[in-house]
């Protein structure tokens, strides 16, 4: 079982562009431990969360298009709850709201993460949702989870 949490730890590694240092004490997030027991017995996930980077939306905000404010972000929020790993793209993207007549087009950046399929975990996921809406004051954080085989190391 050991071998099997280093191997789940070093594949995590591996898939993390943008992890940042150690999770702080105390932070919220599951632990390698965690992940590694759920890992024989919970379904997997890829989870991707569709960020928009709406340069007017978001200045001012605490959240711009600016590469630092998009760190901190990543560093407060996201780090801290997946300190084992993700990945972020650059992306662009278009969507039109409901009662809307025009396309909005904006720059986004989309986090995927993947992972056994806990409470735990979703709990995580919804917080750092949570979290970019009240930073942003954008409507929603796009969520798309994809059932995937648990990895092999």
């Amino acid at each position: 079982m050991k071998l099997r949490a280093a191997s789940l730890l070093a594949a995590c590694a591996l898939l993390s562009a943008c992890q940042s240092g150690p999770r702080p004490a105390g932070a919220p997030g599951p632990s390698a431990s965690a992940v590694a027991s759920a890992s024989a017995s919970a379904a997997w996930l890829r989870t991707e969360l569709y960020f928009g980077i709406a340069p007017a939306e978001a200045e001012g905000l605490g959240l711009s298009a600016a590469e630092g404010t998009w760190r901190s972000f990543l560093d407060e929020e996201v780090t801290p709850r997946f300190p084992d790993g993700f990945t972020v793209f650059e992306a662009y993207g278009q969507w039109r709201a409901d009662a809307a007549s025009e396309i909005e087009r904006e720059r986004s950046r989309v986090l995927v993460i993947l992972h056994p399929d806990t409470a735990a975990i979703r709990a995580a996921l919804e917080a750092i949702r949570a979290a970019y809406r009240e930073r942003t004051g954008a409507q929603s954080v796009l969520a798309v989870e994809i059932p995937v085989p648990a990895p092999r190391f």
